[in-house]
């Protein structure tokens, strides 16, 4: 059997700048009708994310065989070379030569606020990109264009390849009936807190219901336990603290991976989110979505501290 994982999800840049400043003594309320402000910007930094690559990444880390299914523009050359450098399939990864890579530009200032602007880019074909007579052990739809992610649903669903749902940062594209339209063909779905109460409020049924229609439902909370529903039972499943918090930017995915590396090995739903929690853990002790660097060994041992699992 496959050991694969379809991965479908942005395949992005993040372009960081630091203003060392505050934005409150530049954008004054009284003048926000006729905005014009520059910042200046003496730290940049270009990372290389997207929901696709920040699961690909963590998911080698595990030593599993990922497969990103992602559409990027020809300045994502050398995002593809450092994928492959990894060790990841990118022979789902459609370049479309006459459009730009998916990009977040961010501006931050010392109090951590930020202004960003996202540029979709290649990720509005990404529906175009198919998948279909792909084999799998698992999947996941994480956040992409709407299109591209029933479109990537619908054809892992008629393959039988069960496949996680991560509504995650496409929440505002999807309306109740849309989620529930997902979950018909979905086998698990993974949401934080707050997320899981968007759900909840637009599907108009609460969490153990919802997982009555799943194989199992997550929900994340972030330095708390996190919660599975199976069949309207809930189970909480003991966080593992971080060393420190430096970044939380690509935990989620960070997770994500973990649990698809159980789920591939046939564990428990509870199980291989433990393992997600101990890849989040990690994660946001190092600043940028795919910086942290730990060797499989390490994994493991917190891994069996925690949890008494191993790999």
């Amino acid at each position: 059997m496959s050991d694969k994982v379809l991965i479908c999800g942005s395949i992005a840049f993040d372009t960081i700048a630091v203003f060392e400043g505050h934005f409150k003594d530049h954008i004054l309320a009284d003048s926000i009708q006729s905005l014009s402000v520059s910042f200046f910007v003496p730290s940049l930094r270009k990372e290389y994310g997207g929901c696709a690559g920040n699961i690909a990444y963590n998911l080698r880390l595990l030593g599993g065989n990922p497969l990103p299914v992602g559409t990027v523009g020809s300045d994502a050359s050398d995002y593809v070379v450092y994928m492959q450098q990894l060790g990841i399939d990118t022979s789902l990864v459609r370049v479309l030569p006459d459009m730009y890579t998916p990009q977040c530009f961010i501006t931050t200032d010392l109090d951590n606020n930020q202004i960003a602007s996202f540029h979709p880019g290649a990720m509005l074909k990404s529906a175009e990109n198919d998948i279909s007579g792909q084999e799998a052990a698992w999947g996941i739809v994480a956040p992409d264009s709407k299109d591209g992610m029933f479109a990537h649903a619908t054809r892992m669903h008629e393959a039988g390849i069960p496949f996680v749902f991560d509504l995650g940062q496409a929440m505002p594209l999807f309306a109740g009936e849309d989620i529930l339209r997902m979950l018909k063909m979905a086998s698990i779905l993974c949401v934080n807190e707050y997320e899981a109460s968007v759900v909840c409020q637009r599907t108009g049924m609460d969490m153990e219901r919802l997982s009555e229609r799943l194989k199992g439902l997550i929900v994340t909370h972030g330095a708390d336990d996190s919660v599975v529903y199976e069949a309207g039972k809930r189970t909480e499943v003991p966080v593992v603290p971080a060393e420190e918090v430096v970044d939380p930017t690509g935990c989620g995915d960070a997770h994500r991976a973990g649990l698809l590396y159980g789920l591939t090995r046939g564990w428990s739903i509870a199980d291989a989110c433990k393992l997600g929690n101990v890849m989040g853990s990690i994660k946001i002790a190092s600043r940028g979505p795919q910086n942290h660097r730990p060797t499989r060994a390490e994994i493991d041992n917190i891994l069996q501290s925690r949890y008494g699992l191993g790999l």
